[in-house]
């Protein structure tokens, strides 16, 4: 009985990591096909060929701990180029990563919130120590919304991290990860740098 148990459990296990890889892959899919919607992408379909990611790995999502900050201030974002843009941080995630307490910050952009479209809509920019070498050297994103924070939790998806337009072309300006927001280890999932021409 205890060996059918193991045999199950590894079953169960190979399962789960397949139909995982199975949803990562549709959102990749997803953030691809958004290229070619987007009237200002900077790239596209030849160039679609050139992204690269890391291999799924569920490791990499976890569930934080989420303390709302309603009282916050509005501050100004840096730019890679250009004034800033106009947030307001939203909430603390606190978790646990490779046996490692971290922390993050999400925000919330002041344009965005007074777009009925996009008034759920917060932003998890970050670093780690792939930057520069693996990843795109400003940093990734990740998207979340008022949704997704549940019971004081939310579960943070880091292979869905992706690169921002300035990975792709210097005629972006995007916004640059505050330095509260790097994180100490490698981050080993989501969007490698692009394999094409470089950004300026």
């Amino acid at each position: 009985m205890k060996y059918i148990l193991i045999l199950l459990l590894m079953t169960a296990t190979t399962c789960f990591a397949q139909d995982y890889a199975t949803q990562i892959a549709t959102f990749r899919k997803g953030y691809m096909d958004d290229f070619l919607k987007d009237a200002n992408s900077p790239l596209k379909k030849d160039d679609l060929a050139q992204l690269r990611f890391y291999d799924a790995d569920s490791t990499y999502r976890v569930t934080a701990q989420a303390t709302l900050l309603p009282d916050a201030s509005t501050f100004t974002m840096p730019v890679f180029s250009g004034t800033g843009s106009q947030y307001v941080k939203y909430a603390l995630l606190k978790f646990t990563l490779q046996g490692k307490p971290m922390e993050l910050s999400v925000y919330r952009s002041i344009a965005l919130s007074q777009n009925p479209m996009y008034s759920n809509y917060l932003f998890l920019p970050f670093t780690d120590d792939t930057n520069g070498k693996e990843t795109y050297g400003g940093g990734r994103y990740i998207d979340l919304t008022k949704n997704d924070f549940k019971n004081g939790t939310v579960v943070i998806d880091l292979n869905k991290a992706y690169n921002p337009y300035c990975a792709f072309s210097g005629n972006y300006s995007c916004p640059k990860p505050p330095d509260e927001n790097r994180l100490p280890i490698a981050v080993n999932a989501g969007e490698k740098l692009f394999a094409g021409q470089k950004a300026h």
